[in-house]
């Protein structure tokens, strides 16, 4: 039997008057920066953005990158791309890891009380170097035939998404270092055959953590919530753009 999609739900949904923590995930505030309508009207009325394809390679080279760092991460050693790349830490044993990691039913999570919102958000990974700070480590995934970095214009999501796991890990009372790391996969497409194996170049890519925007987003988001006004359409946003034109049709 096919399953349809139903853009509309009745289960996680704002309720202004009810006392009980709301959650918002790292996606969802990612969401509300982006589109503050498109997230009311996910959060408040229960109707999302129509679900996008899953990137089941990114998803195996994901779990592959963190078995192999687990296997370090037992011996308590450093992986050899820290070494290569001169980073003094290894792989933080911790008996929440695999908790951390789940963002769909833990996570990092912080009950921000001035909101009641509960902020949750799965991490990669997380390091520790001597000095017993962790560092906040995330994976990527792609393919292109250039060298990979972080500059581009759309990836500011992929810097606000390991800050704000370095702003829950600290307000969980974690010492978190200045800087976290990328590790970007880079799958090769300039080989002869394919012979059933795909190669990767992997770049370790240094970020230093700005998380002093977290708070006032957070409050943001939760300010958004309790207004019964939706947001007005965002120009920015395709979505928006596209109900927007198809209501203009409907007035034609």
């Amino acid at each position: 039997m096919t399953k349809y999609y139903n853009p509309q739900r009745t289960r996680n949904i704002f309720d202004p008057k009810s006392s009980e923590p709301f959650k918002i995930s790292r996606s969802k505030l990612e969401l509300f920066l982006n589109c503050p309508r498109c997230f009311y009207n996910d959060r408040r009325l229960g109707i999302a953005q129509p679900p996008g394809f899953p990137f089941n390679l990114n998803s195996a080279v994901d779990a592959l990158l963190k078995r192999e760092f687990d296997h370090y991460r037992r011996e308590a050693k450093p992986h050899p791309l820290m070494i290569k790349h001169g980073i003094n830490a290894i792989p933080y044993a911790h008996e929440r890891m695999d908790e951390w990691r789940d963002a769909l039913h833990a996570g990092i999570q912080y009950h921000d009380k001035k909101t009641n919102l509960i902020i949750t958000g799965g991490v990669d990974d997380v390091w520790v170097n001597p000095k017993g700070e962790i560092i906040i480590v995330d994976y990527k995934a792609t393919s292109k035939g250039t060298e990979v970095g972080i500059d581009a214009d759309w990836q500011i999501s992929y810097k606000r998404q390991m800050s704000l796991y370095a702003w829950l890990f600290k307000m969980n009372s974690f010492a978190v270092a200045d800087t976290g790391y990328f590790v970007y996969c880079n799958g090769l497409t300039d080989r002869d055959r394919f012979d059933q194996r795909l190669d990767f170049d992997i770049s370790v890519i240094p970020y230093k953590i700005d998380d002093a925007w977290v708070e006032k987003a957070v409050f943001d988001a939760y300010e958004c919530l309790r207004n019964n006004d939706r947001p007005a359409h965002s120009q920015e946003c395709d979505h928006c753009r596209y109900f927007v034109a198809l209501s203009s049709m409907d007035e034609a």
